[in-house]
C-alpha cells in the first residue's frame, strides 16, 4: 500500500486494529491510548473526538498536539523496515505507533515502550 493511501485512511478504521491487535495477547485498549498519549500528546477526550470525526490517519499525526522528543529512541523493524533508519517524516510517526503497538502485543512492560533518556 503506498503512503498517500496510509495517510488517508481513517483513523477510525485503523484504531481498532491497534485495540484488537493488543487485546487479542491480553492487553487492554487503555494501554493502547496511553502510547498515544506518550507518543503524540493526545488525551483520551482527543482520541474520542478522531474517532468520531472521521479524522484520516495522516491528520491525526499532522495535528498532534505534543511529539514526544523520545520517540526517536524507538528502533527496531515493523513490516520488515527498520523505524530508526526510516527518513524523517509523517509515515516514521505512523510506524513509531506500529512498533509501540507491536511490543505491547509481545507483551513488553509498559516502563520499557515509553523510552526515556538517561538523564
Amino acid at each position: 500500500m503506498n503512503d498517500e493511501k496510509v495517510f488517508a485512511m481513517s483513523f477510525s478504521k485503523v484504531y481498532p486494529l491497534l485495540v484488537a491487535k493488543a487485546e487479542k495477547k491480553g492487553r487492554t485498549r487503555q494501554e493502547v491510548d496511553h502510547i498515544i498519549h506518550w507518543l503524540c500528546g493526545y488525551s483520551e477526550e482527543d482520541i474520542v473526538n478522531a474517532l468520531e470525526n472521521d479524522v484520516s490517519y495522516g491528520d491525526f499525526f499532522r495535528n498532534a498536539p505534543v511529539l514526544n522528543p523520545d520517540r526517536a529512541l524507538i528502533s527496531g523493524s515493523i513490516c520488515g523496515v527498520r523505524v530508526e533508519k526510516m527518513e524523517e517524516g509523517l509515515m516514521k510517526e505512523i510506524r513509531y505507533l506500529d512498533k509501540l503497538v507491536d511490543e505491547l502485543a509481545k507483551g513488553k512492560p509498559m516502563e520499557k515502550i515509553l523510552r526515556k533518556k538517561d538523564e
